[in-house]
C-alpha cells in the first residue's frame, strides 16, 4: 500500500482519495512546488495534512482564517496529530513556548497567519526548524486582484530564503486567471504543478428569481421543503430580519452570524449539523470549514458583491452528488444598494486616517509605539467614545488592514489560559507565606497537569463552583497572583483583536497605497458588476459563474436563463446531436428541451442504432 494511502486510512478511516487529492498529495510528499485550485467542498485539507504526515519534519500551514485554524488544529488532535496554532489571542509567552515545541520536533503541523511570519521571534526560531512542508491556504489572498487580498501573504515567500529546499503547497477554492499567475509569482513557486479541478457542479443549479418581494418568496419555498438548507444574508440585520419573519410565519430556522458570542455559535452550529433545525439564516461568517453534504437548497436573500464570494457560499449545496439548487433573490434596486456597499468599503481617506487616530488613541498607543501588539477592541464602544459610524470604522480597519498598518482578527472565542511562570518548589514557598492564594493555586495544579509546561485552558465556571467563590472574585485573585510574577493569564474574549504590524504613524507620515485604495476600489467595482451580468443577464447562470474563473462549460439546460431560453424548443435530431458534443445524462437532456419522455428515449434509441450517438457509462454523447 501506498505511504499516502496508508496515512489516509490510518488517521481519516478513508481508503482511497477523492478527485485530484491523490495527483496532489503526491506531488507534494515527492518535493515539487505546487498549485492547486480546488472548489469549496473539494477536500482542501487533506490535500495538505497528508503530506504534511508523510515527509519529514514539521509543517507549516499559513492560514488567514484564525477561527479556521483552530477547527483544523482540534480536529488533528482528536486524530493523534500533534498540532497547535499561532492567534491573536495569544501572550508572547505562549507562542515562545508554542516556537519552542515546534523547533525541538515537538509538532507535526503548526498554523499561523501571515503576519507572524514577519515576527523576529518567528524567523529566529524557523531558522532552527527542521520543516518538510510549508502550506499557504487561501493562496489568493496574495493577490491585489483578489478579493481578500492581504499584504503580510507577499512575505511568504522569505520563508524560501531560509530554507529554500523545502517545497510549498498552495491552495485555493476562488482564483481567476489572473490571480492564480500573481500567486506563482509573488510564491516564487518554482515550476509548480498546477492542479485545477473542474469548477463545473452537475449536480448544483444556479438560478436567479427576478421577485418584487424576496422575504415572501424564502417564505414560500421554505414552506415547501423539509430538506436542509442556508439562507444567506449580507449584514446581521438583514439576518435578524428575515429569521424574524420565517418563524413568524411557522418555519423553524436558527441564525449564525459575527454578533453573537461562541457559545450561541456553536449550539446553533450543532443544531443545525444535528438537524434539530434544518434552516439557517446566516451570514457568510457562516459554512467555512463546515462539511455537511446534505445541504439541499442554499437561498440568497441578498446577493454578494463578488463572484467569487457568491461561488463559495452556494458552493455549500450538494456536497453530497445529489441534486440541489442555489437561488439568488433579485430584486430592482438590487444592482444600485450592490454599487452603493461597493462604494461604501471604500471611505474617504480623510475618515480612514481619523478612524486610525481614534483607534490608537482609545488604545493608548504612542506614535512610534504599539508595533507586534495585541489588544481586544470593543468596536461599538469605540464608534460611542469618538462619534464614529460603525460602517465607517469597520471599514476603514480593513482597509487599514490591506494597507499594512494592521491586523484585524474579527471576533471569535478563545478560552482563558494560564501557566506558571515558576517552578514547583517555587510555587510551594509562594503558598505558604501567601496562605489566602493556596485554594486557587492547588485547584489549578491539580486540575491540569501540564501548567507547568504549556499554557492551559481551564474553565472558570468549574473551578469557581469547586472553590465556591463568584467569578469576579476568581479574576481578582489571579489578577493578583500574576502581580507576583507567579503565573501568566489570557482572559477569554469574544472581542475582535487588533494587532498593530508597524509602529503608530504620525498624522504627516500616514498615507493609503495607491494599490490598496484606488486600484482594489475599481476591481471591486468590477467584481460588483459582474454579479449584475450574472443576475441580470440571459446567458446560462453556470457558464457565466464558471467563465468567470477562466473556465468553459455546455449550458446547463436548468438554470432560469436555459429554462426561459428552451421551454418552447420542439425537439429535433440536429438540435439533440448538437446537445450531446459531450457526455450527458439522461436527466440534463430532459431538462433541456423539456420534451416528452417517449419521444425523447424514441428518438435516442434511433440516433445510438444509426451510431449517430453513443451511449456508454450511462451518459449519451454524439459519434465523431
Amino acid at each position: 500500500m501506498k505511504k499516502s494511502i496508508e496515512i489516509l486510512s490510518k488517521y481519516w478511516g478513508f481508503d482511497s482519495f477523492r478527485p485530484m487529492q491523490e495527483e496532489i498529495v503526491d506531488d507534494a510528499i515527492n518535493g515539487h512546488d505546487v498549485l492547486a485550485l480546488l472548489p469549496t467542498g473539494g477536500g482542501k485539507s487533506i490535500c495538505f495534512q497528508v503530506p504534511g504526515l508523510a515527509r519529514e519534519g514539521i509543517t507549516i500551514v499559513v492560514s488567514p482564517l484564525i477561527a479556521l485554524m483552530q477547527d483544523q488544529v482540534l480536529n488533528l488532535e482528536k486524530a493523534g496529530i500533534r498540532a497547535k496554532a499561532i492567534t491573536s489571542g495569544m501572550s508572547y509567552r505562549d507562542i515562545d513556548i508554542t516556537l519552542d515545541n515546534a523547533r525541538f520536533g515537538g509538532l507535526d503541523f503548526l498554523y499561523t497567519s501571515p503576519e507572524r511570519l514577519q515576527t523576529t521571534l518567528f524567523i529566529e526560531r524557523f531558522k532552527r526548524m527542521q520543516v518538510g512542508l510549508i502550506v499557504v491556504d487561501e493562496a489568493h489572498c496574495i493577490s491585489e486582484w483578489g478579493h481578500d487580498f492581504r499584504p503580510a501573504f507577499i512575505s511568504i515567500s522569505d520563508l524560501r530564503e531560509i530554507h529554500p529546499e523545502v517545497p510549498f503547497l498552495a491552495l485555493t477554492a476562488t482564483a481567476n486567471e489572473k490571480v492564480r499567475a500573481d500567486i506563482i509569482e509573488k510564491l516564487k513557486l518554482h515550476k509548480p504543478q498546477i492542479h485545477e479541478a473542474s469548477f463545473e457542479r452537475k449536480n448544483l443549479t444556479y438560478s436567479v428569481y427576478k421577485s418584487e418581494n424576496k422575504i415572501q418568496n424564502i417564505i414560500d419555498y421554505c414552506k415547501k421543503t423539509d430538506e436542509v438548507g442556508i439562507v444567506y444574508c449580507q449584514t446581521r440585520k438583514s439576518v435578524k430580519d428575515v429569521a424574524k419573519v420565517l418563524i413568524a410565519n411557522g418555519i423553524n430556522c436558527g441564525v449564525y452570524h459575527g454578533g453573537m458570542n461562541a457559545e450561541e455559535r456553536s449550539q446553533m452550529l450543532n443544531f443545525w449539523l444535528s438537524e434539530r433545525i434544518k434552516i439557517i439564516v446566516a451570514t457568510n461568517a457562516f459554512g467555512m470549514g463546515i462539511d455537511k453534504p446534505n445541504v439541499r437548497f442554499v437561498l440568497h436573500y441578498e446577493i454578494p458583491a463578488s463572484p467569487e464570494a457568491y461561488f463559495q457560499e452556494a458552493g455549500r449545496g450538494g456536497r453530497d452528488g445529489k441534486e440541489s439548487i442555489a437561488i439568488a433573490y433579485y430584486a430592482p434596486n438590487d444592482g444600485n444598494n450592490l454599487l452603493e456597499q461597493v462604494e461604501k468599503k471604500y471611505p474617504e481617506k480623510e475618515a480612514v486616517m481619523h478612524c486610525y487616530r481614534a483607534i490608537c488613541n482609545h488604545l493608548k498607543i504612542a506614535i512610534g509605539s504599539g508595533k507586534d501588539e495585541s489588544y481586544p477592541i470593543d468596536l461599538k464602544y469605540v464608534c460611542k467614545q469618538f462619534n464614529l459610524e460603525y460602517t465607517v470604522l469597520y471599514n476603514s480597519l480593513k482597509l487599514l488592514e490591506s494597507n499594512g498598518n494592521i491586523l484585524l482578527s474579527e471576533g471569535f472565542y478563545h478560552p482563558t489560559k494560564i501557566k506558571f511562570t515558576v517552578e514547583n518548589r517555587d510555587l510551594y514557598n509562594f503558598q505558604i507565606s501567601h496562605e489566602k492564594y493556596y485554594p486557587i493555586t492547588s485547584i489549578l495544579t491539580r486540575s491540569y497537569s501540564g501548567v507547568f509546561d504549556t499554557y492551559q485552558a481551564i474553565h472558570e465556571f468549574e473551578i469557581c463552583k469547586r472553590l465556591k467563590i463568584s467569578e469576579q472574585e476568581f479574576k481578582k485573585q489571579i489578577d493578583e497572583i500574576q502581580k507576583f510574577g507567579i503565573l501568566d493569564v489570557n482572559w477569554r474574549s469574544n472581542l475582535p483583536s487588533i494587532t498593530f504590524l508597524i509602529e503608530r504613524l504620525a498624522d504627516p507620515d500616514f498615507s493609503l497605497k495607491p494599490e490598496i485604495y484606488h486600484d482594489r476600489k475599481i476591481t471591486a467595482i468590477d467584481k460588483a458588476n459582474y454579479m449584475l451580468l450574472f443576475c441580470e443577464g440571459e446567458k446560462c447562470r453556470a457558464q457565466l459563474l464558471i467563465g468567470y474563473f477562466g473556465q468553459q462549460t455546455n449550458e446547463c439546460g436548468k438554470c432560469d436563463a436555459c429554462q426561459t431560453r428552451y421551454k418552447n424548443k420542439n425537439l429535433n435530431e440536429k438540435e439533440l446531436i448538437e446537445f450531446l458534443q459531450k457526455p450527458t445524462n439522461i436527466q440534463e437532456v430532459k431538462s433541456y428541451f423539456r420534451s416528452d419522455e417517449d419521444e425523447l428515449n424514441s428518438m435516442l434509441r434511433k440516433l445510438v442504432k444509426e451510431e449517430r450517438v453513443r451511449y456508454e457509462n450511462g451518459n449519451y454523447s454524439a459519434e465523431e
